[in-house]
């Protein structure tokens, strides 16, 4: 069985390297030729996930074409902002009629689409599906346990994806819920900058809960006004992946809200390394969603206006805290 991963960061190496070590010949596409000359010297992804040897049936290769010939599963693993471009430069050599995965979790930043229907506009042949969940890159690389969920809306797709993308350590739950699995999977990120915030504020545990919680209900409500079951999120998709992200060490989204309350601007953490904060990239498409669709998102709001109007973390607690008061249910 030959799989093919198309983003060389560190989700799609990470996934990558699961693959290789459960056997399967999986060819991974890289962008950058220096990264690929490196990649094949060392064997490993030095940029994205240094000291994590690559198995030896995972074939690195800087044509896409290549990567894609022959594959029975094709996972696309490249941030938001660029999945569009890479998907339709791609499409010719997508092999059709066969599943193509998103591991992307984010939004198209321009017309505030999901990955899956980037996906289906490009190949509408080929069913579709989402990978999300509580997956930080290097404990799946390191083979350490992981749940996550593979959502497509074909039962037989999606339980054929669990049975070729799984293992025991990387064990797949299936779910018919695309909308929710992917909503969840972006707007996680969001709410991750605010708990950095929270925590570089030094405001406490007690904030920090509020903020999940609080979170969790901003996410399922954008959800279910686009067509998302709420119990998606009390799952792997929704709370899991939100707690993961919003305090574990390993968050890049939690690491920037963190950097952010100590002063430091935007552009500049983001400057300082190759790697992706997608909750930057995610707002500007939920709150977009969440004025079509009339949903308030309090907490997006306020996290909008600290990275990108330079307003303080402090005064955008404040207003957050002077909020009227409700129903928790409302």
């Amino acid at each position: 069985m030959s799989l093919a991963v198309v983003g060389a960061g560190s989700w799609g190496t990470a996934l990558a390297t699961h693959l290789g070590r459960t056997g399967r010949e999986v060819r991974l596409w890289v962008r950058e030729p220096e990264l690929l000359e490196l990649i094949g010297r060392t064997r490993e992804n030095p940029w994205f996930l240094p000291g994590v040897a690559l198995p030896p049936r995972v074939i690195a290769t800087g044509q896409v074409e290549q990567a894609l010939d022959g594959a029975e599963v094709v996972v696309v693993a490249v941030p938001s902002e660029f999945f569009e471009s890479v998907v339709k430069g791609a499409a010719p050599a997508f092999p059709r009629r066969l599943p193509i995965v998103s591991a992307t979790k984010g939004l198209d930043p321009h017309r505030h689409v999901r990955m899956t229907e980037l996906l289906t506009e490009t190949c509408p042949e080929a069913p579709v599906a989402a990978l999300s969940g509580p997956t930080f890159a290097r404990e799946v690389a390191l083979g350490r346990p992981t749940a996550a969920v593979v959502a497509c809306t074909d039962d037989g797709v999606a339980h054929d994806l669990q049975q070729r993308l799984g293992s025991r350590e990387f064990r797949l739950y299936v779910n018919r819920d695309v909308v929710g699995v992917e909503i969840g999977g972006a707007l996680k990120n969001v709410m991750a900058i605010a708990t950095g915030l929270s925590d570089g504020l030094g405001l406490g545990e007690n904030a920090r809960a509020a903020l999940i919680t609080r979170g969790l209900a901003e996410i399922t409500r954008l959800g279910v006004a686009l067509g998302a079951s709420p119990g998606t999120f009390a799952g792997l998709a929704g709370i899991g992946d939100l707690v993961l992200t919003c305090t574990g060490s390993l968050s890049r989204n939690r690491a920037l809200g963190l950097a952010v309350a100590a002063g430091r601007k935007r552009a500049e953490v983001e400057a300082e390394t190759r790697m992706i904060a997608e909750g930057v990239r995610t707002i500007a498409s939920a709150l977009a969603l969440a004025r079509q669709a009339n949903v308030t998102m309090p907490i997006c709001t306020q996290v909008g206006s600290v990275l990108f109007d330079d307003k303080p973390a402090r005064e955008a607690l404040a207003d957050l805290l002077s909020r009227e008061m409700r129903r928790e249910d409302a």
